[in-house]
């Protein structure tokens, strides 16, 4: 592959402004329809995969498969659970959400990736991150001490091996490349799409600027009109460093039943124990159904109807002036077979929906 234009290089450029929706999952541990049994790690990772397939039936353009490593989550190798729903889908690109760069090796990721790409005829997809949890640092042998320099290093080797050419490197993180060639390549023009996915710092607004990868906000909790500066911040980082536009993409919690009640009403104990279990973690106030409807109205979380929840993404889309949005369906335990009705309304009626509004 020639030296790729940094004005061109990059499969998320925005080249057709045509807005994606997409599904993610952490593969959080769920229990059965009953709450009387909580399901194990082997029995959640083929739900995720029948949620993928799914979720390609019904017209998803994307799904997301997140990267943890404790208890409550049964995914720490997203890039294989992938390659289980590529396997059984024909059209669904498919992306990690995310893939904690930091304590990983850049090469290793590419090669997985890649990978995958070539065996899905080009649907693979990569989103970056330095992770929000930090169980991955010490099960590989990280220091957290250096958690911003293994990410900085790691990023800028990754945007060398991801252009496909011989690459030279070094840094204090791993061993240096010279000139040394990473396999397997891949069938795109333009390299593996990248994006990086960042929580709301400034910094690392500029830092996914810098390389010209694909920007995915993670808008976890309050109003994502308050996401509307950074990606502003994005657009000018992406212009000064002269590129062409790129996508953004947004990462935001949802939820859809065939009405307002009841998706409040199945999806609240669920948000509830999973909310206050890490609240409890990091030292947050216990979750309240006060707090939880204020989310719910004007917050980050997508959920209710197909009606209610079109609408909402469509505000979110329009006011960051995204071109993907991405829902994570599920919470804590909720089980299998809510979260599969979720997908089927998603769809089959909020996507529609959200196209119809977003032409009007």
């Amino acid at each position: 592959m020639p030296t790729p234009n940094p004005s061109t290089h990059l499969a998320t450029s925005l080249d057709d402004g045509v807005v994606e929706f997409g599904l993610h999952t952490f593969g959080d541990i769920t229990q059965d329809l009953e709450g009387t049994r909580v399901l194990s790690h082997a029995e959640v990772l083929r739900n995720v995969v029948a949620e993928g397939v799914l979720a390609d039936q019904v017209g998803v353009d994307v799904i997301g498969v997140g990267e943890h490593h404790r208890p409550d989550y049964s995914v720490s190798a997203p890039d294989v659970v992938l390659t289980g729903i590529g396997a059984q889908t024909q059209r669904i690109k498919l992306i990690s959400a995310v893939t904690v760069l930091s304590s990983d090796d850049p090469v290793r990721v590419y090669q997985r990736f890649a990978t995958l790409d070539g065996i899905t005829s080009g649907r693979a997809e990569v989103s970056l991150g330095s992770g929000s949890f930090i169980e991955s640092f010490p099960l590989f042998g990280y220091d957290l001490q250096d958690y911003e320099i293994l990410f900085e290093e790691k990023l800028e080797l990754f945007d060398k091996v991801r252009r496909e050419e011989p690459v030279t490197w070094s840094g204090s993180t791993r061993s240096a490349l010279e000139n040394y060639s990473i396999f397997p390549t891949t069938a795109h023009e333009q390299g593996l799409p990248t994006w990086v996915a960042v929580g709301g710092s400034p910094q690392s607004i500029v830092r996914a600027a810098k390389y010209g990868m694909g920007l995915e906000l993670a808008i976890i909790g309050g109003a994502p009109q308050r996401f509307a500066q950074l990606a502003s911040l994005y657009r000018k980082q992406i212009e000064e460093n002269g590129f062409n536009p790129r996508r953004i993409a947004v990462h935001s919690h949802g939820y859809i039943a065939d009405t307002d009640e009841e998706a409040m009403e199945q999806y609240y104990p669920y948000w509830h124990h999973a909310t206050g279990k890490l609240g409890a973690e990091r030292g947050w106030p216990t979750p309240t159904p006060e707090q939880f409807a204020q989310e719910v109205r004007h917050g980050a979380l997508h959920l209710g109807s197909p009606e209610t929840v079109a609408r909402k993404i469509a505000n979110t889309v329009k006011t960051l002036g995204a071109t993907r949005f991405g829902m994570k369906y599920g919470t804590g335990r909720l089980p299998h077979e809510l979260m599969m009705h979720s997908i089927e309304l998603y769809g089959t009626k909020v996507i529609p929906m959200v196209r119809e509004i977003l032409a009007e």
